[in-house]
């Protein structure tokens, strides 16, 4: 690379607007998201300075161009994450009242779980903090209880908590953990709040997989699975 070409590799190019109609800023969400997915600054430097100078000649097949580049670094790192881990939290996750941690409170404390991660084979890139406010979905949700504690061997949830069937919670793939979301069945309009706390479900088009006294109260513990919106209801 030229001098001129390296000195358009600061973290300035990287907040190049390279989506004008979305008013979104991929650079700079790429650039976040594998900062945390390393746990450190870029260190691929290379690939994000060229990811840079496209950002800021724009030419037909450079969004592929990136996208190719991108996902094999997303999904390498990711594996040798998983690889050296256990695959879920320590039971840490707790203020010293043993209160559990909102969301906010998780995010101050630099607690927030919404690191990629890889099940069977694909990868999955939770939401930034920050695009949690005013989310919804609408989808298909299903319930897990004690069948699938005892197939774990009683193991905490993705964010390191105790999974209680009988107490109303959540997994979601995408959400970051902590989350607070309300549930509503779209057939009886009954809902519930939840803490989504897990990962999950991966049947499927399935958007959620609620405890199952969560399920009880929304009316579809018989029938498996229903119709539901989900709308986060605190940060």
């Amino acid at each position: 690379m030229d001098h001129q070409n390296a000195d358009r590799c600061s973290l300035l190019s990287l907040r190049h607007n390279y989506y004008k109609k979305t008013g979104r800023n991929k650079i700079e969400i790429i650039e976040k998201r594998f900062s945390v997915l390393t746990g450190n600054i870029i260190r691929n430097r290379d690939i994000f300075c060229e990811m840079a100078i496209i950002s800021e000649n724009p030419r037909r097949g450079d969004e592929s161009m990136m996208r190719k580049l991108l996902i094999p670094i997303l999904l390498a790192t990711a594996l040798g994450l998983n690889s050296c881990s256990t695959g879920r939290a320590p039971l840490t996750q707790q203020d010293k009242t043993g209160r559990l941690l909102s969301p906010e409170e998780a995010y101050r404390l630099g607690k927030l779980k919404n690191k990629p991660y890889v099940i069977d084979g694909k990868l999955y890139v939770p939401m930034d903090y920050r695009e949690t406010a005013g989310y919804q979905e609408t989808g298909t949700a299903s319930w897990y209880g004690q069948e699938t504690l005892d197939q774990h061997n009683n193991q905490p949830t993705a964010y390191g908590e105790t999974f209680y069937p009988d107490r109303p919670s959540a997994a979601h793939k995408y959400l970051p953990l902590p989350a607070i979301v309300r549930v509503t069945n779209l057939e009886t309009n009954a809902s519930v709040i939840v803490r989504v706390n897990d990962r999950g479900p991966f049947v499927g088009n399935r958007v959620i997989d609620l405890s199952a006294e969560a399920a009880k109260q929304l009316g579809f513990y018989g029938k498996g699975t229903a119709k539901v919106k989900l709308e986060v209801v605190t940060k």
